[in-house]
This record gives structure tokens, sequence and C-alpha cells, in this order.
């Protein structure tokens, strides 16, 4: 039998995961619709419009999506984790609430005028409507992840006597050691998890009109200028955010690189089988001295192992050593395909080329599974803690049932599948629609209720710019 802590790990799991996929898509993608209106401003050219509009439906879709999981997901922390809220609720809540006083409320306040002021306000203020989109995307990301980077490298507070974290330093709490790190790797891993659905739908659509279609061609280019780019500084950044963890959460690094001994000169293990109970890692691939190379910049350089920490405190290894190289993986997979679209355009042969075609269809998700594997070995790494070095898990969920967070479970999962199952199949949909025979994205009676007013106010202002 699972108990309640079990159940309620596995929920907010269930639900991070599911949320996690939108803004990692709703966040290049707001970038993109800037950029895409922006060429569209300034060249006059009818092919950034019209992919515009193409890819601004999408955006509508995945943009709800991510919110009603949002909302959802911060709801777990009042049900079951209340302990957790309680004690960490004087640093966190703040940072929450700044994040839909100032993120929230400027994608809200203007994402009505994006999606149906085109023809109703003037072009210079629509861009800037869509320019905060996207700036409130950033901002939503900045302060989620300044809150998650808290919990794993907590800065700036004091406890009381009742075991409340309490603020001391604002700009420690916010900028704290590893935040800086976590939002660059974050943000770079939604653009390219964009780069990737924008250049899969536009390779789709290539191959099925025989390298006719324009607008296919016009996103399966920006796209990969994205990725050819983006990939290698990925790898970079991730290389300085993974020093970054050895010196703040070395047990994390530990259990990722699969080290149980420490040892000087530690090899960089390829493959193994990882097991905790007895403390090794069994039919080991690996290439000596790189791990300290990598993680230490010196071939001889000491590297800790788990078996340094007592069993009590020691993340997963069976869990985080597969997601590490998962992700790492995915990213190798990125920077190649990359590379052979720089090699293939000069080569003049990007569009028709069917074979790289068909692997840039297929790799659509690659950039939401690499997301998915990134958060789970930042956060399974994070374990037995949720605020690291702290406040244990054990010691965060609420006093409640396990009935009661199983039936919450399941329904959270019956729910989940039905309703962002049938959003995601629409998406879908609307990927197969033909980029070059766009349509206007179309208001229903509601959606025209709620905006005239405020599109009306601004059109009066447009016209003036």
């Amino acid at each position: 039998m699972f108990e309640a802590i079990d159940l309620a790990r596995f929920q907010f799991a269930f639900v991070v995961s599911f949320h996690i996929i939108f803004p990692a898509f709703t966040i290049g993608l707001a970038s993109y619709l800037a950029v895409l209106e922006g060429l569209w401003l300034w060249k006059k050219e009818q092919r950034y419009l019209d992919l515009f509009k193409y890819w601004l439906k999408i955006f509508a879709i995945a943009f709800g999506m991510g919110v009603v999981s949002g909302i959802v997901m911060s709801y777990q922390f009042g049900t079951n984790w209340s302990v957790f809220a309680d004690k960490t609720g004087p640093v966190l809540g703040p940072l929450m609430g700044y994040e839909i006083l100032s993120a929230f409320f400027l994608e809200a306040g203007f994402l009505g005028i994006m999606l149906f002021g085109l023809n109703k306000v003037g072009k210079k203020l629509h861009f800037f409507a869509t320019l905060m989109v996207a700036f409130g995307t950033f901002f939503s990301a900045f302060w989620i992840l300044s809150v998650n980077s808290w919990m794993h490298t907590p800065a700036g507070f004091d406890i009381n006597a009742a075991g409340q974290f309490i603020p001391i330093d604002w700009i420690k709490i916010i900028f704290n050691p590893s935040f800086p790190y976590r939002l660059i790797h974050m943000l770079m891993a939604a653009y390219l998890t964009t780069a990737f659905v924008v250049v899969a739908v536009g390779s789709f659509h290539l191959l099925k009109a025989h390298a006719n279609n324009k607008n296919a061609k016009t996103m399966i280019s920006m796209g990969l200028w994205m990725i050819a780019i983006v990939a290698p500084l990925q790898l970079i950044a991730g290389d300085f955010h993974g020093l970054n963890t050895l010196e703040y959460q070395p047990a994390k690094v530990a259990a990722m690189e699969g080290h149980y001994e420490s040892k000087k000169g530690a090899p960089l293990i390829l493959f193994g089988i990882p097991d905790d109970n007895k403390g090794q890692i069994d039919y080991e691939i690996s290439i000596p001295k790189l791990g300290s190379l990598i993680l230490t910049h010196s071939l001889d350089g000491k590297v800790k192992g788990l078996n340094d920490w007592p069993r009590d405190e020691r993340p997963p290894a069976e869990i985080i050593f597969w997601t590490f190289r998962l992700m790492v993986g995915i990213g190798f997979l990125m920077i190649f395909i990359g590379f052979t679209s720089l090699w293939l355009r000069i080569k003049g042969k990007l569009y028709n080329c069917n074979w790289f075609s068909r692997i840039l269809t297929v790799s659509g998700p690659i950039g939401f599974v690499a997301v998915i594997a990134g958060w789970i070995t930042t956060e399974v790494g994070r374990q037995p803690y949720t605020v690291y070095g702290l406040l244990k898990t054990a010691e965060s969920v609420a006093p409640i049932d396990a009935p009661a967070v199983g039936l919450s479970l399941i329904t959270f999962i019956i729910t989940y599948f039905i309703i962002f199952g049938a959003g995601v199949f629409y998406i879908f949909k609307q990927f197969q629609l033909d980029p070059d025979k766009n349509e206007v994205l179309k208001e229903t009676l509601i959606e025209r209720g709620l905006m005239s007013c405020i599109v009306n106010f601004f059109g009066k202002i447009g016209k003036k710019l």
C-alpha cells in the first residue's frame, strides 16, 4: 500500500509534468510570434503575417492549457503540502504573488489585443501587445524559476521559533546562487523546444507539398537557425549549471553521474545499472578520468561519491542517472541536427533532402522529452528535501490520509487526460492545416463581448501612433 506522502509526491509530479510542457512551448512561441510580426512590419512580406496567424491559434490553445494546469498545481500547496506552505510561505508566497501581479497580468492584459486586435488597432500597438505577451512569458519564467531555485539553494532568510523561513534579504532570495544558471538553461530549453515543433510542422508540410510550400520553408529555415545557434550554447550553459550544482548540491551530481565511491580522476560513466541498496554501479562502461575533467576541469580532480552521505540523505541514483543521460543525449542530438542543417544549407539541399526532412518531422517532441527529463533530474535530485538541506519532504506533507490523496490523484489523471487530451488533439489538427492557406483566428460572440471595450479603447490610441 502506498502512503500519503508517496501519493502526494506522485500527484505533484504528474501535474508538474503535464504543466511544464505548456510553458516550455509558449515561452518560445510567444517570442517566435513577436519575431514574425516584427519581420512583417519591417519587410512587408505576407509570408510572415501568414505564419503569425497560423501559430497564433496554436499559442492561444497552449497558453490556455498552461494557465489551467498551473492553477491546479498551485492548489496542491494548500491541500497535500500545507506544512511546506506554512513554513516557506513568508518567502515563497510573495514571489508567487509577484509572478501573478506582474507577469500573469501582463500576459492576460495584452493577450486579447494580440489575439483579436490585428484588424482593430494600429499595427504598432498590436506589435507592442505581442511584445508584452512575450515579455510576460519571460517574466513568468523569471519568478517561477526564482522560487524553484531558492528551494535548491536557499539564501537571504532566517528561521523563526516556529520553524518558518523569514525573509531577510530579498535580493539574495530572488537572485539565489543557482537562479541565473537555471533561468538561462530553462529559457534556452524553451526556445529549442519551440524551434523543434516549428521545424517538425514545416517539414511535415514540405514533404506533403513536395517542396512547394513557401511558408513551410520559412518555418524550417527560422527554426533551424535557432537550433544551430542555441543548441551548442545550451551545452555550455549546462556545463556552468552543472558546476554550480556540484558546488551547492554535490550529492545530486554524484547520483547523476553514477559515482558511489569518492575518487580522484573519476571516470565518465557512459552506461551502467546503479544499485542504491548495494551502493555500486553494475556493468559499468566508462571513459577514464573524463568525469573529473568535466566536473572539476582537472584530470585528477576529486569527485565525491554517494556513499559519503548517510543513506537517508542521498537522492535516488536509480532514477536520475537515466533521466540525466536522456536529457544530455537529446542535447547532443539537437546539436547534430543543427550542424547537419548548416551543412545542407551550404550545399543548397536544405529543402530537398527527404531523409533529413523525415528526421525533422519525427523530432518535434524531443524538446518536451528533454525538458521533462531535466525537470525530473532536478527535482528528484533534490530529495529527500523540499528546501535543500533544511526541510525534508517527509516533514512537508499535510496531515492527510492516503485514500483522500489517492482519490484526488485518480480524479486528476482522468480529468487531465480528457481535457488536455482534447486540447492536444486540437493542436495537432491545427498543425495539419496548410500554412500557405491560413485563415484569420475567429472570435466567438463571448470573446467579442469581452474584448470590444479594450480593443476599441486601444484602437483610438493605435491610430494616432
